[in-house]
């Protein structure tokens, strides 16, 4: 591999040189760009001056955040009495339990939503991003812990890649040196990452089921007649509805269901205060933790035993810190049941119903089932956010995924995650009937993912914040103590329910590493056998074969070097395209990436050979829409290049002309309003189909023209301005890439099959052969996740041996 002089050039000022992750050095130029600190103070001061769009817009996504995060957190007071007391527990339905079953709900939701989540989770986000994946995010920036291959050293010059703490500390270090020399505790430290993740998707099967459930089991307790299979026909039927729903988008469904979260957040004050009124104002001492000592001094093991129903009132709590994507950190009952039971102990099986007033129950019946379902909303749109933040890191099979809302790019649909959850949701509805069966594997999953969270919370304490070692090390052991105990008493119910979330966790934490391996051992073997420089060197510009008119973009995960695939493809056809440009389109650990900074090029070989190297940069948030004007920005972007590399010396150095790794941050803001190229436009797609030279192809495009009218577009043509002054070899260069670019574009993509090496074990071969070729069968193509155009798209087999 050829290596350069690493120079980088920001404000005429030269900084220390970057290493890439791979060992290789790079040039990483930063051009074109307005500088990022200018930026982010014009942003301010705009904000300054227009207070009143963000105290709107903060208002907006409150009201949305009612109807999406806060129902899963308000609708818990149907199940969670039911649940407590269950099983051994129901021989100590006593005045003195239900005061320190009450004492424990309301602690509970003290110390883990309110002061562990809201204030201290909440602030470990990422750039507004929450879920295990962003605290992933910020500890692979902070340090090297990422497993992610093609990272660069020019990725941490984005705006975005330092997020908090930037200084050094030494309490932190040995630590920190520890981890990032030892790669299986960096495997471990993935694996747990993808365990928290998948109890999240497991919540967001279960949840759904269990609050419908719950909320619809009031219909018998008023219309007996109904049998127990018609209630859960109704149920199955409300849970199609809300899965119907998911493709309008979190912002609609927010709209829709915010109304319904308000009516019954007050309709739950409203008959809490009237319970502690009406039948026991003395509940209010339960607030006291004296009555927690005095319940299991009474219940002893039987308390312990119970602990899972008591998790069941923080329902939604991990949802809340994973939706920060679609809704902001700033916008974010059990009383009155408590003080009902202590004088009615016989209605402890439907507290909730009982406890009702007569006079309003069915208006509250109705309004309690649309809040159960809202309830489910939140752990759905978490479910989307994971989902997308594994895709993008290159953990999870490639799936569609749709952008929603043009205000809120953390709001997002996915076709094929809904669907299946539906259909699993369904599937542990039917099986098991029973909300308190789905409450012990609910409490499983949630509390190990809060587990998880306390745990990578500590560590970014300790390598973002900065934090004292000791300080994070006691808030670790204070909440995993109390976590701890419900996780033990969660696990106690594995064979009451409990075994759901373990299987479903199993599953997907599979698909997760097995992809996760496999695009790991594809990416080595593309970076073992790339091309070497000297052998293109050696077979001159021409590369030994014919150079057609034509632009071919060819598609690599590489970051540097040439796939080996181009080899592949020049010994089997004896002409390509005149000008070449290698294109890695690559995701890194930020949430998302500025227009200004996506694009970097750089040149493969001198410049008769016409070689180019672009990488296209999305964050795990970004979306990487189509919007028709990707050829033409790209081709703009590298005749920028092209002439600021004849006045940058560093662009340019003369004493090793194949230099693979000279790259330029090229800004969009700058390319459009650049004088290196005129650029004219027209629509439609006669002239673009008139242009090729070849009938059969003419008559092709004019057919996929008619069957694809979407594609009828502005067309742009681009001329060299009046410039006597230009270098007459930077002139040839730009004239050839426009002439390439009529004559048109090309896209070309490995068609890979990965197998195993003969010598494998066996269970690699299991994990390659079966497991990851299964996926790659069964996910969308890269072809189809980059937007690229089937007719203009080239093929090329390659047989990977990992």
């Amino acid at each position: 591999m050829f290596q350069g002089d690493i120079e980088h050039m920001q404000h005429n000022v030269e900084q220390p040189p970057p290493t890439s992750a791979g060992g290789a050095q790079e040039t990483v130029i930063i051009v074109g760009q307005e500088e990022q600190p200018q930026l982010e103070r014009k942003k301010r001061k705009l904000a300054s001056k227009f207070p009143l769009v963000n105290i709107s817009r903060n208002i907006l996504l409150a009201y949305q955040s009612l109807g999406v995060v806060y129902g899963d957190l308000s609708t818990s007071p149907l199940y969670v009495y039911k649940s407590i007391f269950v099983g051994k527990l129901q021989d100590y339905q006593t005045p003195e339990t239900i005061f320190g079953a009450f004492s424990l709900i309301f602690w509970t939701i003290t110390l883990i939503p309110l002061i562990k989540y809201v204030l201290i989770v909440l602030s470990a986000d990422d750039n507004g991003e929450g879920g295990t994946f962003a605290l992933y995010s910020l500890l692979c920036r902070h340090a090297k812990f990422s497993l992610l291959s093609n990272q660069q050293a020019a990725d941490e010059e984005l705006s975005a890649y330092k997020y908090g703490f930037t200084g050094q500390s030494t309490s932190c270090s040995g630590l920190k040196r520890f981890l990032e020399k030892h790669k299986k505790s960096r495997t471990v430290l993935l694996i747990i990452v993808l365990l928290g993740a998948c109890m999240v998707i497991g919540d967001g099967i279960i949840t759904p089921a269990m609050s419908v459930i719950s909320a619809i089991s009031g219909i018998k307790a008023a219309a007996e007649h109904l049998s127990h299979g018609e209630v859960l026909v109704l149920s199955c039927l409300i849970l199609v509805g809300l899965f119907a729903l998911q493709h309008f988008g979190t912002h609609r469904v927010g709209f829709l269901f915010a109304p319904i979260v308000v009516i019954w957040l007050i309709s739950i004050f409203g008959i809490g205060l009237y319970n502690i009124i009406i039948w026991n104002p003395k509940i209010v001492h339960a607030l006291s933790p004296y009555y927690i000592i005095k319940f299991f001094r009474e219940t002893r093991k039987h308390g312990w035993f119970s602990l899972g129903g008591v998790l069941l009132s923080v329902a939604g709590t991990e949802a809340m810190f994973a939706d920060l994507g679609h809704f902001t950190s700033c916008s974010m009952r059990y009383m009155g049941q408590a003080a009902f039971l202590s004088k009615n102990l016989a209605s402890i099986p439907d507290s909730f119903y009982n406890s009702i007033p007569d006079s309003v129950y069915w208006p509250v019946f109705v309004i309690a089932t649309l809040a159960s379902i809202v309830a489910s909303q939140s752990i759905i749109t978490a479910t989307f956010s994971i989902v997308k933040q594994l895709n993008a890191l290159g953990c999870f099979p490639r799936v569609k995924i749709v952008h929603t809302s043009k205000h809120v790019k953390g709001q997002i649909y996915i076709p094929e995650i809904n669907w299946i959850l539906m259909i699993l949701t369904l599937s542990v509805a039917v099986g098991f009937q029973d909300t308190i069966l789905m409450g012990n594997a609910y409490g499983l999953a949630c509390m190990t993912s809060m587990f998880i969270t306390t745990f990578l919370t500590t560590l970014v304490m300790i390598f973002v914040w900065q934090r004292n070692i000791a300080l994070a090390t006691c808030f670790l052991l204070f909440f995993w103590f109390i976590e701890g105990v419900y996780l033990s008493s969660a696990f106690t119910k594995v064979s009451q329910g409990g075994w759901v979330s373990l299987v479903l966790a199993f599953v997907f934490l599979a698909v997760m590493f097995v992809w996760q391996y496999g695009t790991r051992k594809k990416y080595s073997f593309d970076l073992h056998n790339k091309v070497p420089l000297k052998w293109l060197l050696g077979m001159g510009p021409s590369l030994g074969i014919v150079r057609v008119p034509g632009i071919g973009l060819v598609y690599s995960e590489l970051a540097t070097g040439v796939p080996a695939i181009f080899s592949h493809f020049l010994t089997n056809l004896p002409a390509f395209h005149s000008v070449l440009v290698f294109l890695c389109v690559k995701s890194v650990p930020v949430p998302y990436v500025s227009p200004e900074e996506r694009f970097l090029i750089g040149r493969i070989c001198p410049r008769p050979y016409r070689m180019y190297r672009c990488i296209v940069r999305y964050g795990y948030k970004d979306i990487q829409r189509d919007d028709g004007d990707f050829e033409d920005l790209l081709i703009q972007s590298i005749a920028e290049f092209i002439q600021m590399e004849a006045v940058e010396p560093q662009l340019s150095s003369s004493e090793n002309p194949s230099l693979d790794g000279r790259m330029a941050v090229i800004s969009k803001k700058n390319v459009q309003s650049t004088s290196t190229l005129i650029v004219s436009e027209d629509f439609g797609m006669r002239d673009s189909i008139q242009s090729s030279k070849s009938l059969t192809l003419q008559s092709l495009r004019s057919a996929y023209a008619e069957e694809n009218p979407r594609i009828r577009r502005r067309r742009v043509r681009f001329q060299l301005p009046e410039n006597p002054g230009m270098d007459p070899a930077v002139k040839a260069e730009l004239e050839d890439l426009i002439r390439a670019k009529e004559a048109g574009v090309a896209y070309i993509m490995g068609h890979s099959y990965v197998k195993a090496r003969r010598s494998s074990s066996f269970l690699k071969k299991f994990a390659i052969d079966i497991g990851y070729s299964f996926l790659r069968k069964n996910c969308r193509g890269p072809s189809v996740v980059l937007n690229i155009p089937q007719i203009s798209l080239i093929e090329v087999g390659m047989i990977y041996h990992v």
